[in-house]
């Protein structure tokens, strides 16, 4: 037993797993029982997407990733794209438009020259459409079958507008639970593509930076409470998040969470929820009720948020928990998830 290897293990592995990467309930133990004891500071302690920093007079939105998908090309996208929207959206969540970015290249000794341009000629291209400076970066690298070809990190930074406070603990019973369009389309595009299947269709990722669309939705009103980009762990762990951080229930209505129907096909094959699949161009939104309509309005409205959907509210019942109401009129528990579907997906 000790000899396994799995994304999802044991919660008590003593030894670091592909789970602890996953974005689901083994990364927030890490978090929560490693690093944050560790680093300490009552920034890090929201555990948001971004952290909120005030330097003179400006509040300041700070966040890094690092991307480590494989393959590096993908039906929609790159590593490229993924390491400056990875960033910008995480800076979006906190109502901040990106505005610099720093960017690091870790890389296996033998890839080809050609590969890395490549990347950095997406990464670059990918800035510029989201409005992003790329001011300072690194480069090292790692001996030969020591990494996997191209691994990146990016930090960035950008303002929060006055009057925008978005963060878990405003969500109260009655908030109406939108989401910007069809989920699970970046994670079954990574896998058809890396393990060669084909679903009768081509998936393509949804990887594109959000800032514009938060920007659409903040014009309608600032009294948003929360945003989060469903990445890894996908919808149902952000929605895990917010409730298990604000105290409230969720409640969502399954058939009205969009689902395409060749993303739907693939998890029915292979045994996955579309809940738990990650997105790269897709958000979650918590908005009081009375704002609720203008808001999907304009997020119709925005070329990034023509599916968007109203998908359940929060609750004062089974605080904590997300539920979801089948279309045979029972509930399901929408836990969080332990580890990963599908690993290396960002």
């Amino acid at each position: 037993m000790l000899a396994w290897t799995c994304p999802a293990p044991l919660r008590d592995h003593p030894r670091i797993v592909m789970g602890h990467g996953g974005g689901g309930a083994l990364s927030a133990e890490l978090i929560e029982h490693v690093f944050a004891p560790a680093y300490g500071g009552p920034a890090l302690a929201r555990t948001a997407d971004a952290a909120e920093i005030r330097i003179g007079g400006a509040r300041l939105a700070f966040s890094t990733d690092s991307f480590v998908v494989r393959p590096l090309f993908f039906p929609g996208g790159s590593i490229g794209d993924l390491a400056v929207n990875g960033t910008v959206n995480d800076l979006a969540m906190s109502g901040a438009r990106a505005s610099h970015l720093s960017c690091g290249f870790i890389l296996e000794e033998g890839v080809e020259t050609q590969v890395v341009a490549r990347v950095a000629q997406a990464l670059g291209t990918a800035a510029r459409a989201a409005g992003v400076q790329v001011v300072t970066g690194d480069t090292k690298v790692v001996e030969a079958g020591h990494g996997d070809g191209i691994y990146i990190n990016t930090s960035g930074v950008g303002l929060i507008p006055d009057g925008v406070d978005l963060r878990p603990q405003r969500v109260v019973p009655g908030d109406v639970v939108i989401v910007s369009g069809p989920i699970g389309m970046h994670g079954v595009a990574i896998m058809s593509v890396r393990e060669g299947l084909e679903f009768g269709v081509e998936m393509s990722s949804d990887c594109a930076p959000l800032g514009g669309l938060v920007e659409a939705m903040l014009d309608v009103t600032r009294d948003l409470h929360v945003l989060r980009d469903p990445t890894r762990g996908g919808l149902a762990a952000s929605l895990n998040e917010i409730a298990a951080a604000s105290g409230t229930g969720v409640v969502i209505q399954e058939g009205a969470v969009p689902v395409p129907e060749a993303v739907g096909n693939a998890c029915a094959v292979l045994g996955l929820d579309p809940m738990y699949v990650a997105n790269e161009g897709k958000l979650v939104a918590f908005v009081p009720r009375e704002h609720a309509d203008a808001v999907l309005a304009a997020m119709r409205a925005h070329p990034l948020g023509v599916g968007a959907a109203m998908i359940g509210e929060a609750v004062e019942t089974h605080p904590g928990m997300v539920v979801a109401r089948t279309g045979l009129g029972g509930t399901r528990v929408v836990d969080m998830p332990l580890g990963e579907q599908l690993p290396r997906i960002c």
